[in-house]
């Protein structure tokens, strides 16, 4: 498992590398929450994707990516916004195989 540093904005976007794995996330908040857009090395795979916590982010094989995104609320169980990015709600790479904090 590998945490992904965040800024509490409303907009970011970032690009790490993740098991050799160039993934780009853009992190947008809205009035229904917090969503996602995720890139593999350069190609879209998903759009839109809503931020819940403790819930994986990709959950699809066929997409390509090895291992999984998912967001921990680290003082309860709340859905992240963006003002807890970084401090209350983490992000994290888990693995082929790990299991959600």
């Amino acid at each position: 498992m590998q945490a992904i540093p965040l800024t509490p904005t409303s907009a970011q976007s970032l690009n790490v590398l993740l098991g050799g794995q160039n993934i780009g996330l853009v992190l947008r908040q809205r009035s229904t929450g917090l969503y996602a857009d995720i890139a593999l090395n350069g190609r879209p795979i998903l759009a839109g994707v809503i931020c819940q916590d403790r819930t994986l982010l990709v959950r699809s094989l066929y997409l390509g990516m090895k291992g999984d995104l998912v967001f921990v609320d680290l003082q309860g169980k709340q859905d992240p916004t963006y003002d807890g990015l970084g401090s209350r709600y983490a992000l994290y790479w888990i693995e082929p195989g790990e299991v959600i904090p």
